[in-house]
């Protein structure tokens, strides 16, 4: 990274805390809970914790890493925690159908990391590789996936109940038979699968079409209300934290990653960082006009429309109250700020 964007980071970083902190106030405590063990999907929460940008801000961020035993949406709804991670968008709109007051602030990820994968060959008849060519063959999938993306999948190209294979969030099944298809993550299965020589056709659901935002940051309606600059402060210090870890030296947050999940090894991070980087997860869509974190009504509509054809939601829920736009598409950390 060039010196100078590094002087401008900092620089903005520092300008922005100036701004929203007063000379001498006290940091405030604030609870965050991720959706998963640390890894690189979280690298802009730990590198602004790492970095000292919360405590920029006036924060004293306490992260807690989620896993498969941690109901993080529950300790939200309960008030344990102050914020969390939403890994798409079925989760605040999940809170509006059954009347729980929380609301997603801003859209880390504007693309859903989640992926099919297969093997090499596996396209139609015509050698065509693509999710159409997966229609009626069988697919490895969760239970949890079932009433997400798969209804996407049901949908556009026409995949039914049939294909479905149970998953048990392990390889194993997938590189014993080179037939077989399952779902994933773009940072975590295609990287185990390589290291076992196998180079796998990973095709990003988001690519297709799959509107699911992904990392969306919630906070309780009492909390975006009450404490509007609060809010603000922490939305504005992580998209500052994921500037910082995508363009500058990643190394803080990655060991603050570690620190927490000491299974995570600095080469799966590495993979990581370079496909969020490489398939525009965080950068692309309205992120390239609204900065990290932007969020849009059409897109909300249409993934709300989408998932109501499909019998999830009913179609005179308020879907709007899923989310807030109060907090985002202000082009924080993007170079056309500095004038």
């Amino acid at each position: 990274m060039h010196r100078s964007i590094r002087t401008f980071l900092a620089g903005l970083t520092l300008l922005g805390a100036a701004l929203a902190l007063p000379r001498g106030a006290a940091a405030e405590t604030v609870n965050f809970g991720t959706d998963w063990k640390a890894e690189a999907e979280h690298g802009g929460f730990y590198q602004a914790i790492a970095t000292g940008i919360y405590k920029r801000y006036g924060l004293d961020v306490s992260l807690r890493p989620g896993g498969p035993q941690v109901n993080h949406a529950q300790l939200l709804a309960a008030g344990v925690l102050d914020f969390n991670i939403a890994s798409n968008s079925f989760m605040p709109l999940n809170f509006v159908c059954e009347k729980i007051p929380m609301v997603a602030v801003a859209a880390i990820f504007q693309k859903d990391p989640s992926v099919l994968i297969a093997h090499p060959g596996q396209g139609d008849a015509q050698g065509e590789v693509g999710l159409a060519a997966f229609k009626g063959r069988p697919i490895m999938i969760s239970g949890d996936t079932r009433v997400t993306s798969w209804l996407f999948l049901k949908q556009k190209f026409g995949y039914t109940d049939d294909q479905i294979r149970p998953y048990g969030f392990s390889v194993a099944p997938f590189l014993a038979d080179k037939k077989a298809i399952q779902q994933g993550y773009l940072t975590s299965e295609p990287f185990t699968i390589e290291k076992e020589g196998v180079k796998p056709v990973v095709l990003l659901l988001a690519d297709a079409g799959y509107g699911s935002y992904g990392a969306l940051i919630e906070t309780s309606e009492k909390l975006a209300r009450d404490k509007p600059d609060l809010v603000q402060r922490f939305v504005d210090a992580s998209i500052e934290g994921w500037y910082s870890y995508l363009n500058g030296d990643p190394t803080p947050g990655n060991a603050l990653i570690k620190r927490d999940n000491p299974e995570m090894t600095d080469a799966l991070i590495a993979y990581g960082i370079a496909k969020i980087k490489e398939y525009g997860v965080v950068d692309s869509g309205e992120a390239k006009a609204g900065g990290i974190g932007a969020m849009s009504e059409a897109r909300w509509r249409d993934f709300f429309d989408t998932t109501t054809k499909a019998g999830l939601y009913p179609a005179d829920m308020e879907f709007r109250s899923a989310f807030t736009l109060q907090f985002v598409n202000k082009k924080v950390g993007m170079k056309s700020d500095a004038k």
